[in-house]
Order: C-alpha cells, then sequence, then structure tokens
C-alpha cells in the first residue's frame, strides 16, 4: 500500500525536479538575444557585453566552491527552492533598467543559482528514481540542463521579436515559470534523510595525483568546448548582426538554440559510443565545427555559421560526457566529489576567460579578426587534448 502511494509521488518529484532545472537554467541564457538592445539603450561597447556575460561564470564558481556540499546537509529540497530564487532575483534585477552596475549584478546572481542547480538538481533526480534507473536519470538531467540553456535565447528572442516591451516581457514570462517551478519544487519528496541545520564547510576543488593523467586532457577538451560555447551564447547575435546583416532577435536566438540542441544530441544519441572514443571524437567534431564557424567569419555566410555552431555543439556533448564519466570513475570514492567540482571550475573559467579576451580582441582589431583569431586557438586546444589522448593507452 505505502509503495504504491510513494511511486506517484517519486515520478511526479522527477517531473518537477527535472521542470525546475529547465527553467532555472532558461534564466542563465534569457539575455543573449537581448544584448543588442541594450547596447542600444545604455551606449555601451561589445567588449562590455562580454564582460556582462562572463561574471556569470564568477557567480557559478563562487556557488560551487561555497555550497557545493550543502544540499547534502541542508537537503536538496531547501537548495531547489534558493537556486529559483535566486533566479527570480535575477529576473527582477533585469526588470529594473538600473544600467550597467544592475545588468552585471543580474548575471552574477543568475551564475549563482546555476550553480545551486548544476549539482543539486542533477542529484536530486538521480535519488528520486530507483538504483536501476539512475543512469537514465543522470542523462536526464544532463539533457533538461542544456534545454533550459537552449530555451533561454528561443524564448528570448521570439517575445523580443514579436511581442511587446523585448526587455520586460521576457523576464516576467520566466518570474511566471519559475513560481510554477517553486509549487513543483515544494510538493517534491525530499530525499536527504536526515537534513540538517548547518551549513558545510567551503569545499576546495583539487584532482588526487593518480588521477591526473585522465583530468588534464579532459579538461582541455571540456574547457575548449565550453569557451566555444561561452562566446557564441555572449556574442553570437553580434556576428549575425554585424557580419551577416541580420537583425532578426528569433533568428538569433534559434542560431544559438541549435548549439544546445546539438548538445542533447551529441549526450543522449551517441550515448553507446565508448567513453574513451567519444572524448577523442568529441575534440574532431569540434575541431570541425570550429572550422565551419571560420569560414562563416571569413566570407559572412549564414549556412556554414549555424552548422558550425551545431556541429559545435554535438561536440561538445560527446566531450562533456565522456570527460565526467571518465573522471569519476578514475577519482577514489573519498575525492570523487572534489575531483568533478574541479572539473566544473575548469569549464567555467573556460565559459568567461576567453571570452573577455574576445571582447578585448575585437574592440582592437574588430569582431571578424577576433573571432577568427579565437576559433584558431581554440582549435589548437582542442587538437593538444586530442593529441594527449592519442598518447594514453
Amino acid at each position: 500500500m505505502d509503495r504504491s502511494t510513494e511511486r506517484p509521488t517519486a515520478r511526479a518529484g522527477v517531473v518537477f525536479v527535472a521542470f525546475a532545472f529547465t527553467v532555472g537554467m532558461l534564466g542563465t541564457t534569457l539575455p543573449t538575444p537581448l544584448y543588442g538592445l541594450y547596447q542600444q539603450q545604455f551606449g555601451f561597447s561589445n567588449l562590455m557585453t562580454t564582460v556582462i556575460y562572463a561574471v556569470y561564470a564568477g557567480g557559478v564558481l563562487l556557488a560551487l566552491l561555497l555550497f557545493g556540499r550543502a544540499s547534502d546537509v541542508l537537503g536538496r529540497r531547501p537548495l531547489l527552492l534558493a537556486a529559483l530564487a535566486t533566479s527570480a532575483l535575477s529576473a527582477v534585477l533585469f526588470l529594473t533598467d538600473g544600467g550597467i552596475p544592475v545588468l552585471i549584478a543580474g548575471r552574477l546572481v543568475s551564475g549563482v543559482s546555476a550553480g545551486f542547480l548544476t549539482g543539486t538538481g542533477t542529484v536530486a533526480l538521480v535519488e528520486l528514481v530507483a538504483p536501476r534507473h539512475r543512469p537514465r536519470a543522470a542523462m536526464l538531467a544532463t539533457a533538461v540542463n542544456m534545454l533550459g540553456l537552449g530555451m533561454g535565447p528561443l524564448l528570448a528572442g521570439l517575445l523580443a521579436e514579436y511581442a511587446p516591451a523585448p526587455l520586460r516581457l521576457p523576464f516576467l514570462v520566466h518570474l511566471a515559470l519559475l513560481a510554477v517551478a517553486a509549487v513543483g519544487v515544494w510538493r517534491t519528496p525530499e530525499t536527504v534523510a536526515a537534513p540538517r541545520h548547518e551549513l558545510p564547510r567551503p569545499q576546495r576543488p583539487g584532482v588526487p595525483p593518480e588521477v591526473r593523467p585522465v583530468f588534464v586532457p579532459a579538461a582541455l577538451a571540456v574547457f575548449a568546448a565550453f569557451s566555444v560555447f561561452g562566446l557564441l551564447t555572449a556574442i553570437e547575435p553580434g556576428f549575425l548582426a554585424t557580419l551577416l546583416h541580420l537583425t532578426n532577435r528569433a533568428v538569433a536566438g534559434a542560431v544559438v538554440f541549435s548549439m544546445f540542441a546539438g548538445s542533447i544530441l551529441g549526450q543522449t544519441a551517441l550515448s553507446r559510443v565508448p567513453g574513451r572514443l567519444a572524448l577523442r571524437l568529441g575534440g574532431v567534431v569540434l575541431i570541425a565545427g570550429l572550422g565551419a564557424i571560420a569560414a562563416a567569419l571569413a566570407t559572412s555566410t549564414l549556412a556554414p555559421l549555424v552548422l558550425g555552431t551545431v556541429v559545435v555543439g554535438i561536440g561538445q556533448g560527446l566531450g562533456f560526457r565522456a570527460g565526467m564519466t571518465a573522471i569519476s570513475e578514475a577519482s577514489p570514492a573519498a575525492r570523487r566529489a572534489e575531483t568533478v567540482s574541479s572539473f566544473f571550475v575548469v569549464a567555467y573559467v573556460g565559459i568567461s576567460v576567453p571570452v573577455i579576451l574576445v571582447g578585448v580582441a575585437a574592440h582592437a582589431w574588430g569582431l571578424r579578426t577576433a573571432g577568427l583569431t579565437f576559433t584558431g586557438a581554440v582549435a589548437l586546444v582542442a587538437l593538444t587534448a586530442f593529441l594527449l589522448l592519442l598518447r594514453r593507452r
């Protein structure tokens, strides 16, 4: 009797958490097609656009380092509600029209929300299902993460292009979705047996010496992949408007969405590719996608840009899944969370630092030259990771 009443609740909890995960991550990329409008309103450069985007990664790292293990102590549900609350605060900040400092604050708070969601949402989904279904739940967590990231630009682009109040309506819609998600999370069963009312110590990243031969090439590969993700999410609408003269914000949102759709494809449809092969293949696919993007920048044509964006997503999905699996399997149980956190630190440094460097280069040399230089540099990093993987038996 008890089991029959618990199972629907657990299944509903999976739906509620997956929805909350998607909605929360949606908010982190919602401003992507709107940066051009903010530039017109507040008069800042492409360099400032990359800075506003990149501070998001600082919020993610802050949450991972300070609260990476908090849900183990406080429970999954309180951290998920905290993630939704900080996401709502970010939306409110964007609604205030407070200028560049408020945009930066909104992005920072959005990053904190993503940091809460990344670990807690994944663990909650895994714990809500029976042990035999946990690999599928982990795959679901990755898929809804990328789905949310892709839905943000798509939703904002459509609303900004075809609905009134382009700088307000996307965030109002997001607040409504967050309210629905919060109700669902509130009804979700807690999976931590005995939550305590105390915060754990900050989590210090580190990599055990025996894991480094696996960690270094995987981290290089994910650094390259997330660098491209960061760049295209931050300034691909600028590429479309400046170099291709496409100012339709719905098109810009759809192009960015295609990258995250490619990532979902790379992680799910190709999930049976063995881990080591997937990591190598991901690097090759990423380099191919970068080549197509470079061709698009050099010739100012749309087709190779879209193709390269999708291919980059597939390469990122392959490399990220395989890298995470390899590092988790190679790490000793006592230091697995620490090592995985270090992997995420590398990924989010990849999202932030190279994007700012591209902004500096674009300010000095122009967007086309900066983009071509960036694609070449990241392709070199991906090639280095690929060669290191070939050397490993």
